[in-house]
């Protein structure tokens, strides 16, 4: 693929660095496409950080030897002779390309082992709704959801001996973090002290079954809470930005998310549809004004039957509707995100308080856990597609099409009958646009953390969002940790939408909804602008990105 070489700034940027500095990588040339899937699993074994004692080795001496051999490995890639392959397997290729891009933006810009005290959280109780955990997270976390329950004796004994890793995990974060972010240092500590809370929490759930594990436990959370601490005394002396400006963030938008925007771009993009869910929600609220407004549910008894009423309502209407074809695991995987009602006499979480309101909004949303289901129900035939992308390169097409599928759905009908619901579809657009520009302000160093919390609130209608609750206080610090991903909501919206209406075009009148997203599903959880390569034939979003003639 010669024709990359000039959107390769990382092989320019290294070609001067010492030879002796650089690991050889040697193997045979890449010619096939299955040589390309056996060269992926070697670039992953590579990209993973060594452990030593069960502790992932982040060191200054670890990162600067993975670092200087980066370039090596992007030569062999950018070396395969891919004459003659398909345009599934082209794809497979930028695949591993993206992920190259973002070993380097990680090294080179990011480095949140260095920067963020956040990046040694070791251990997360709930499941993330994307194919891998949201931001930069240290390799090796305890992921608590990867274990069935109740637990069995061998697991129990597993996740023992990785809990009692947490101190020497810690210990090496004190040594590696010499980042002088502000904003970083200050939301790290309540990251920190929030995992010191689910490990007693957990502790306690595993008592009687697991007491070495619940002893296990415990000894992490005291770990954790020593290195809060750490983190609070730090804090004084930390005085530097933690965004990292607006030319790295069209680098990672261009080079990662392979997006054909600008850090400029996104401002406007985003500016136009907080104006447009604005605008959309005053006219709702003005045809509905006669109407009386949504009430929040009240007890466990309505809300167990409005949350299942809401999963039958909305497969009807999937299926009755011809949207996608139906698949037995949809059922099952959105039954499993009902949940249990929580008493609270004020504000609840930002989606709760849509929730609570009407189910039926957010199971749109949970397009995500169907997506899920799908990946373990029906396997990718390509390897590298069915291993989800590092740097959450996947984040335009997973927060993208579930975010789309709200406003899709109601446009489709399926909201016809419940005009005061249609006003929850612009609140949530207006949420995420509003908080997506938070992120891009902070990373284009306009605005500090707490900043763009208030801007966020201030944007979000009805005042469901205050700037210090739970909600926009964990958004905001991590569309600090990943450059891109609060963004990704609503232009990977907008991506998808370019899509279908090419998509739609090249049918000449005979677009079929359903088969258009069995496409989209069989293409994978990548990057929009690949799936656009993939479904019309047309590279040209990609060409954008990468500023190909």
């Amino acid at each position: 693929m010669k024709s990359l070489s000039p959107v390769l700034l990382v092989l320019t940027l290294f070609a001067t660095r010492c030879a002796s500095e650089t690991p050889n990588v040697t193997g045979p040339p890449i010619q096939t496409h299955a040589e390309l899937v056996d060269f992926f699993f070697e670039w992953r074994n590579f990209a993973t950080p060594s452990m030593n004692d069960g502790v992932p080795d982040y060191t200054p001496a670890a990162m600067s030897v993975q670092y200087a051999a980066l370039p090596a490995w992007q030569a062999r890639l950018e070396a395969a002779d891919t004459t003659g392959w398909s345009t599934s397997e082209q794809i497979d290729w930028y695949l591993i390309w993206v992920e190259m891009n973002g070993l380097d933006f990680a090294h080179r810009v990011n480095r949140p082992w260095t920067e963020d005290p956040a990046f040694y959280v070791w251990f997360y109780p709930s499941p993330t709704d994307v194919p891998e955990r949201e931001g930069p997270n240290i390799h090796g976390a305890v992921e608590l959801p990867h274990y069935d329950r109740p637990l069995s004796a061998e697991n129990a004994t597993e996740i023992a001996s990785r809990l009692r890793n947490a101190p020497a995990v810690f210990t090496q974060a004190r040594t590696n973090l010499v980042g002088n972010g502000y904003d970083f240092w200050k939301t790290s500590e309540r990251s920190i002290l929030e995992q010191s809370t689910a490990l007693k929490s957990f502790s306690a759930d595993v008592a009687a079954a697991h007491p070495d594990l619940a002893a296990a436990a415990l000894e992490a959370e005291a770990a954790s809470d020593s290195f809060a601490h750490w983190i609070a005394e730090q804090l004084p002396s930390k005085t530097g930005p933690s965004g990292i400006g607006k030319d790295n963030y069209t680098w990672n938008l261009r080079n990662v998310h392979l997006l054909p925007y600008t850090w400029e771009d996104l401002v406007l993009l985003m500016k136009r549809e907080l104006a447009r869910s604005h605008t959309a929600l005053r006219l709702e609220e003005h045809r509905n004004r006669d109407l009386p407004r949504l009430t929040k549910m009240a007890s466990a008894e309505e809300y167990d039957q409005r949350f299942h009423a809401a999963v039958d309502e909305y497969l009807t209407f999937l299926e009755n509707e011809a949207i996608v074809p139906m698949k037995d695991y949809m059922e099952g995987a959105l039954r499993a995100r009902v949940g249990q009602f929580t008493p609270s006499e004020g504000l609840r979480g930002f989606f709760s308080e849509i929730t609570y309101r009407d189910p039926l909004v957010m199971r749109t949303h949970d397009y995500h856990w169907i997506d899920l289901a799908r990946l373990r129900e029906e396997p990718y035939t390509s390897p590298i597609r069915q291993t989800p992308l590092m740097h959450n390169a996947f984040d335009s097409r997973a927060e993208g099409m579930a975010t789309g599928m709200e406003e899709m759905m109601m446009h489709a009908g399926l909201l016809d009958d419940k005009p005061r619901t249609r006003e929850l579809i612009w609140v949530l657009l207006a949420q995420r646009a509003a908080r997506g520009l938070g992120g891009l302000y902070q990373h284009g160093l306009e605005m500090t953390f707490d900043e763009a919390t208030e801007f966020a609130s201030k944007w979000t209608p009805w005042g469901l969002l205050p700037a210090d609750g739970a909600t926009i206080q964990h958004e905001e610090q991590f569309y600090l940790q990943q450059p891109g991903y609060g963004t990704s909501y609503v232009i990977g919206k907008i991506e998808i939408e370019r899509l279908i209406a090419e998509y739609a075009r090249q049918q000449n009148g005979n677009f079929i909804l359903s088969e258009f997203m069995d496409d989209f599903n069989r293409a994978g959880i990548i990057p929009v602008s690949l799936i656009y390569w993939e479904l019309t034939g047309d590279k040209s979003m990609l060409n954008e990105a990468l500023r190909v003639p």
